[in-house]
């Protein structure tokens, strides 16, 4: 399916990489601003005088908001388009990243990350939409591949920028400073985004209110593709974005006896290894349709084994080796969650992208909140015990696993349903 060249198709092109281009870089410095507590995490414990519940709380909050906006943002950017959501992002998350810069206190902290989320939780959405537009359908796998290679190029920075400048030039100085990339990216986006190519505008779509919102959520979810979208993102997300987000750093100096310095290149590593594998995933789905689902199943085995092997390795340490593996295994899940999004759009029309890749967007971020709380109050329950906090972890992965084998053979006949209905359509279309 992903290699038929539809009808009305926009062409691509310089063009469209230079467009979409801005959306992505908008996407980018999101990341940067939604990571940067991965790496003060202890920072900010220090800073507002928490334990690890209250610690937790800042990451949760934040993906509280950012998937709870998931559909609202989906129905959004369907009606309103890309440009002025976007716009609305930038503001946000960057009043958000400002505000954590500044906050005296844990409860001004708080709304200021409650704020950045928001803000955050406009921009993926969005340039997942603003590549079906500029881009033939067919390269839809590897377009959104390529979206979340810029998101963890943004946590790159993060990883590797910001926590110098944390330790180099002090909390306020780095938060402030790191704010005034969503400023540039304001400008770029007001200046030269285009939601849609001339000549391939959306055709004209009736809105009426609370009617629209319930008819557009309501057909998202009646899809199966949909549903099986949301649990693919789900089962594959969340380990590496816990790790990333907030436990990563903890676990590897406190539970393994790194240094701060070691742990982040660590961090790093599952960045890098994220954005390799990407290119892979992308690449193999464009061509392959079929290997979406054995790549998203496979991912969550590989993570699995590698987390119950480093809990369970006797002594009190793992060995570098093992860390080093699993970090780059963790690297293999932001682009499994990208599958997500690969059985969402076929299953859906144009005009719906917006809401069911809201939908989709949703369980990654639901799973990381979720799995982000366990492990804080587990580790306060336990005395600090990572290997009981981070158990947690399996709990979530057998609960999506069941939802995708149940759901992946009514997909499945549904995909070939369209299939056959587009074939005998471009048969019947005159000459």
């Amino acid at each position: 399916m992903s290699n038929i060249t539809r009808p009305g198709d926009p062409p691509g092109g310089r063009r469209a990489a230079a467009v979409w281009g801005i959306g992505v870089s908008v996407y980018f410095v999101a990341v940067i601003f939604r990571t940067s507590l991965g790496v003060a995490g202890l920072d900010a414990a220090d800073r507002f005088h928490v334990n690890a519940s209250a610690l937790s709380t800042f990451s949760i909050l934040q993906l509280l908001v950012y998937a709870g906006m998931q559909i609202p943002v989906g129905l959004l950017v369907d009606r309103l388009g890309t440009k002025k959501v976007l716009a609305i992002g930038v503001v946000l998350f960057t009043a958000g990243q400002l505000g954590f810069a500044f906050s005296p206190t844990y409860g001004t902290a708080l709304a200021s990350r409650a704020l950045l989320g928001c803000g955050d939780a406009m921009t993926f959405i969005s340039v997942l939409r603003l590549g079906s537009r500029w881009f033939p359908a067919r390269r839809g796998p590897l377009v959104a591949q390529l979206a979340g290679l810029a998101g963890m190029a943004g946590n790159l920075v993060s990883t590797l920028l910001l926590a110098r400048l944390l330790h180099g030039i002090g909390w306020t100085s780095a938060f402030a400073g790191s704010a005034l990339a969503g400023v540039v990216v304001l400008v770029l986006l007001l200046l030269f985004l285009k939601d849609h190519p001339e000549g391939h505008e959306p055709e004209p779509f009736p809105h009426q209110g609370a009617t629209y919102v319930r008819r557009q959520i309501a057909a998202s979810w009646r899809e199966p593709g949909t549903r099986l979208g949301l649990w693919v993102h789900f089962t594959t997300q969340f380990p590496a974005m816990v790790f990333l987000l907030l436990w990563g750093m903890p676990f590897l100096v406190e539970a393994q006896g790194l240094t701060r310095a070691t742990a982040g290149e660590l961090l790093t590593l599952v960045v890098l290894s994220n954005m390799a594998v990407g290119l892979v995933y992308g690449q193999v789905v464009a061509r392959h349709h079929e290997a979406r689902l054995p790549l998203a199943l496979g991912t969550v085995g590989a993570t699995a084994l590698l987390w119950a092997t480093t809990l369970a390795y006797p002594g009190d340490h793992a060995p570098m080796w093992l860390l080093i593996t699993l970090c780059a295994v963790l690297g293999a899940c932001g682009p499994a969650s990208m599958l997500g999004f690969d059985f969402a759009r076929p299953a859906n029309p144009p005009e719906r992208q917006g809401t069911a890749s809201g939908i989709t967007n949703m369980g990654g971020f639901v799973a990381s909140m979720t799995t982000l709380f366990a492990v804080g109050v587990l580790l306060d329950a336990t005395g600090d015990d990572y290997r009981i906090a981070f158990s947690s972890v399996f709990v979530l992965q057998a609960l999506g696993v069941s939802q995708i084998l149940r759901l992946r053979s009514r997909v499945a006949r549904r995909e070939k349903e369209r299939l056959v209905a587009s074939r005998v359509s471009s048969v019947h279309v005159p000459a």
